[in-house]
């Protein structure tokens, strides 16, 4: 049985908050954890309805760490809270599935790749994607045979076979109850585990047992208000607790007409959380409900200051957000802490965001984050590219934030197209090229006409089409040219011949690609711009192996040793990547060999699902060229599964082609056809880590 795995979409982790529960801090839902097994057993699609706030999330994500046994192929989950365009929903449940988007039609790719899955996938969070969310699950569902779908939503989604299971408050104590039956009530026990994290040592005892009962049943059992109202025993006793509740939620006798709905019980306790706030506190909360992906101190103390909030305050604000439950899930991420609201809370925040202050906002939110993709752009000759990818990953929900930001507007509409064609490596490394070019689209769509920042967002479509295979890289590459050429613009125009290479590299004119990257590099020089420079030569020296390796060599040697110069070790990995292809061509398969080992290596540490399977596929090259004829066919099968996962195949590479049938017919030949396919099967049986330690010939 393989692991159970947790994925979420480019890199992002919203939902892995402080909410999460796990197995020791969940509390309740017997009834509900036995019917959803029950229901699981017997349909495909499951939907986990309710209000907000009542543990829709938690619950599905606690069922599922108890299911694993059920799935051979594991549980995947998908966050979709902070994805709000339904073109992005695809590509969200390719990346939770570990599938790089590389083609246009990705959910013919996705039910190829679920075809035999066993598997459980969990939709998280489908309210406001309702229509997306069953048109993909109904393609899903009907294009393969054992896959099964746990949804959760505030409402069901619709699809045929589709069964429904309202998620209901916990259940609370009832007038009358005894001091025991009132602490095994899940409601008390879910205020009593978490006003012990408040208030260590808090028990419900025979004191408060009666005032713990009462504010149990003033919140209707919904978690989310008991949770918000526990933390208030920092400061208060229960019995104060639940006076004040009466007071600000204006609470009726009990039993009488005017009880509050369940619906309304969470917003009137989301209004006395935010009343309890000061007005700095109040002021944060709804500016930092503009982030979906979290916040970090320097983040917020960047964008959140203006209209009435110093950034000097921003600190103590946020210390007191946290002290409050409103901000949580505190996450190391390098040196900083990154801080995340619940959807409900952010929403509610949104809800309060002043207009005025909105606007002001806006303008410092794009601005920070155009100035980020810029910073945290992959395409460089310098260190720390590998931070870079780190720290961009939480980031990337509010990126998409900025995006929709900019193309809400005309006049803002060229910062969005900077900041996708900014991130353009980074859609790739990600393997988010359908998200990458969804951006770049949008934004050449709504910025015609003769500009620089049009010329690039034609260069970095261009580039990503190049590497889908799609023929619209054709049009790119073309207007890209004409555009730098009618703008004299010298820095544009050396970036449209670099397209132009590319694009004639990918055609099999070798001789012509080259040329124009020469150019390329050439005018890079000119200008000083060593990362254009660098990219250059990274498609000459590995698009050119094939036919000139030893100019091939030469470039990937230059490539070396500029990145040794810069301390750029990310590119370092890629160049001796293209210099092993290269000294492949040439015949000096121990040069290949040693230099893929190094590689992979570095690739494995890095996590780069796009080059380790190339560095296997290279290794099984070496391995019977070395006449190990069952270990070359053992690695081809674990570069098989790795290229799976990729939605690629070596067939598709220029640079690797030739060689990879060459080397599946010899090993073939000398194993016999029976023996191989062992050989093979047992390779495509390795997991990741095993596959890299077997190909590094480590323990």
């Amino acid at each position: 049985m393989k692991d159970t795995i947790w994925n979420v979409p480019a890199a992002e982790q919203s939902a892995a908050d402080w909410q999460q529960a796990d197995a020791s801090g969940f509390v309740g839902r017997r009834h509900e954890i036995s019917q959803v097994r029950r229901i699981l057993a017997r349909t495909r699609l499951l939907t986990l309805t309710g209000a907000g706030g009542v543990g829709k999330t938690r619950l599905a994500r606690h069922v599922s760490r108890v299911l694993p046994q059920r799935y051979r192929d594991g549980v995947r989950l998908v966050e979709l809270a902070t994805i709000d365009d339904e073109d992005l929903l695809a590509p969200a449940v390719a990346a939770a599935l570990g599938i790089r988007d590389t083609t246009p039609d990705l959910v013919a790719l996705l039910i190829e790749h679920l075809a035999d899955k066993q598997q459980l996938l969990v939709l998280d969070n489908c309210e406001h994607l309702l229509g997306a969310c069953a048109r993909l699950v109904h393609q899903l569902l009907r294009g393969t045979s054992r896959l099964q779908i746990l949804a959760t939503s505030r409402q069901s989604l619709g699809v045929y076979g589709e069964q429904v299971l309202p998620v209901p408050s916990l259940p609370v104590p009832q007038p009358g109850d005894s001091t025991r039956d009132i602490a095994r009530r899940d409601a008390v026990r879910l205020f009593a585990e978490r006003a012990a994290t408040t208030r260590p040592g808090f028990l419900v005892n025979g004191a408060n047992a009666q005032a713990v009962a009462r504010l149990a049943r003033h919140l209707d059992g919904i978690p989310l208000a008991i949770e918000l109202a526990a933390v208030r025993l920092r400061t208060t006793s229960v019995e104060d607790l639940v006076n004040e509740l009466d007071e600000r939620l204006e609470v009726p006798a009990e039993g009488g007409p005017g009880t509050l709905a369940r619906h309304q019980t969470l917003r009137a306790t989301m209004e006395w959380s935010f009343g309890l706030c000061s007005s700095g506190e109040r002021r944060l909360w709804e500016r930092l409900s503009m982030f979906p992906g979290g916040v970090d101190l320097d983040t917020a103390e960047a964008v959140c200051p203006g209209q009435g909030l110093a950034r000097e305050d921003v600190l103590d604000l946020m210390i007191g957000l946290v002290d409050k439950s409103i901000l949580g899930g505190a996450e190391q991420h390098g040196t900083a802490v990154r801080y995340r609201m619940l959807e409900t809370i952010r929403a509610y925040g949104r809800e309060h965001l002043p207009a005025a202050d909105a606007e002001a906002l806006r303008g410092r939110y794009i601005d920070h984050y155009r100035r980020l993709a810029e910073r945290l752009r992959v395409d460089r000759v310098e260190p720390d590219q590998i931070d870079h990818i780190r720290t961009l990953k939480p980031e990337l929900p509010n990126v998409r934030v900025a995006l929709d930001l900019c193309f809400g507007r005309p006049g803002d509409a060229p910062a969005g197209l900077e900041i996708a064609s900014a991130l353009w490596a980074n859609w790739l490394v990600a393997g988010a090229l359908n998200e990458g070019r969804h951006w770049l689209k949008r934004g050449l769509a709504l910025v015609p006409g003769s500009s620089v920042t049009r010329v690039m967002g034609l260069w970095a479509d261009g580039l990503l089409a190049h590497y889908q295979g799609d023929p619209a890289a054709a049009a790119d590459t073309r207007e890209c040219m004409a555009l730098a050429r009618q703008l004299g613009d010298e820095a544009a125009l050396a970036f449209a011949v670099q397209l132009s290479g590319v694009a004639a590299l990918s055609e099999g004119d070798t001789q012509g690609g080259i040329a124009l990257l020469e150019e390329a590099r050439t005018r890079h020089w000119a200008r000083g711009d060593v990362h254009a420079v660098g990219v250059t030569l990274y498609f000459a020296a590995l698009f050119g192996a094939t036919t000139s390796p030893d100019r091939a060599a030469a470039y990937g040697a230059e490539l070396v040793m500029l990145c040794e110069e810069r301390n750029a070790t990310l590119f370092r990995a890629y160049a001796l990547y293209a210099v092993g292809i290269a000294c492949w061509e040439r015949g000096d398969w121990q040069q290949t060999e040693a230099r893929m080992r190094e590689v992979a290596a570095f690739w494995s540490v890095a996590d780069d699902r796009w080059g380790l399977p190339q560095c296997l596929e290279v290794l099984a090259w070496t391995a019977e060229a070395r006449g190990r004829h069952e270990r070359a066919a053992r690695l081809l099968g674990a570069a098989h599964l790795l290229w799976e996962a990729v939605a690629s195949s070596p067939l598709r590479l220029r640079f690797q082609a030739r060689s990879h049938q060459e080397c599946t017919e010899r090993a073939r030949r000398a194993l016999g056809a029976q023996a191989y396919r062992a050989a093979f099967r047992d390779g495509t049986r390795l997991g990741l880590s095993q596959a890299v330690a077997y190909a590094l010939e480590e323990p």
